[in-house]
């Protein structure tokens, strides 16, 4: 029997009268108030809210998945179906499995001890998710954090995650983190550096760990973090670029060459913007070939007793045929862009 999440009542200020759900809110208009005190009442009562909300929508994914279950496992002709119960309480497909997944989030978390279902209402939804998502170590850390009283929301988890990304790492030099151990340099500096250094090869993560262990300060982690995306990004999109994959150019080496005269980010934007030119060239292509198509079987039903439609498709012309044209701005200060589309069919 999994233990019940129950909201605790006397600490969210609620007591056990249903009616103080309708607690009193700050006048926008009382300038006796305070900002200061203002946002605190405002800030309570929306962590009120939060708290049970995370609730109902744990306790609907719970109800979703038993009658997801019983249509999945039941015989039971009569049955009305997941489908169909959702369907007469106006809940969207993936609304109702976005729910279960808490449910199961929640479920997973208590049976494998990282929580407590008295801490449960210290979570805000944003964190609890967060929270079920993160690696059992950042669980455990969690957990014994809201058991300890503190409020978790989406920042508290955020920065429990960084430093444990941080501090466990093998991308991270020991030098760094000792420098990070002592706050000098804040974990939330480390953990996109080590996301992004993990997307490269080891030849690049051996080289940018050079570079941090020579100067371990919070400006070469900036920079060799900037310098990872770079790197990650001119490696993948290289691999997407068709233009690339027909010529002799050694990519490494021109990489290597960029990097030495400080232009990793213009390459790496280079390739990036020639892989979405590819892409939009063949959706070009795939659009013209059907407006074409659309324009001709127009032209062939159409004749003399349809000149209005024989003059729209004459409009599109420009857009339909070998050569598009397309006016960019106005007349007198715009300009006219011709493409010309020739389609090659490679026979094998």
């Amino acid at each position: 029997m999994l233990k019940e999440i129950q909201v605790n009542a006397q600490t969210n200020g609620l007591g056990n009268n249903p009616n103080a759900l309708s607690f009193e809110l700050p006048d926008p208009q009382d300038e006796r108030i305070s900002e200061q005190e203002f946002e605190a009442q405002v800030d309570v009562a929306w962590q009120v809210c939060d708290r049970f909300d995370l609730q109902t929508d744990i306790w609907r994914g719970r109800v979703l998945r038993v009658v997801r279950d019983r249509e999945k496992h039941g015989h039971n002709p009569e049955s009305m179906g997941f489908l169909n119960w959702l369907n007469e309480r106006e809940i969207t497909k993936s609304q109702a499995y976005a729910w279960i997944a808490l449910a199961d989030s929640a479920d997973t978390l208590l049976e494998n001890g990282h929580l407590d279902p008295d801490s449960v209402d210290r979570f805000s939804k944003r964190a609890f998710i967060a929270t079920a998502q993160a690696e059992p170590e950042v669980q455990e850390l969690i957990g014994e954090a809201a058991r300890n009283g503190d409020r978790i929301t989406r920042r508290e988890v955020r920065q429990l995650t960084d430093e444990w990304t941080a501090m466990t790492s093998d991308l991270i030099p020991e030098e760094v983190k000792e420098q990070a151990a002592t706050s000098a340099i804040p974990t939330r500096y480390l953990a996109p550096l080590v996301r992004e250094m993990a997307k490269l090869p080891d030849f690049h993560q051996t080289a940018l760990q050079e570079s941090i262990r020579e100067t371990p300060d919070v400006d070469t982690v900036k920079q060799a973090t900037s310098e990872a995306r770079n790197l990650a990004r001119y490696l993948t999109n290289t691999t997407q670029v068709q233009a690339l994959s027909r010529t002799s150019a050694n990519l490494e080496a021109a990489l290597e060459e960029a990097i030495r005269i400080g232009c990793s980010k213009s390459i790496a934007d280079l390739v990036n913007q020639a892989a979405q030119m590819e892409q939009t060239i063949a959706k070009l292509y795939a659009t013209w070939r059907k407006l074409n198509g659309l324009a001709e079987r127009l032209y062939v039903d159409s004749g003399a007793s349809t000149p209005h439609l024989r003059s729209l498709l004459n409009g599109l012309a420009c857009l339909s045929g070998e050569t598009v044209e397309v006016q960019l701005g106005s007349d007198e200060s715009g300009r006219t862009i011709r493409l010309h589309i020739e389609d090659e069919t490679h026979e094998g």
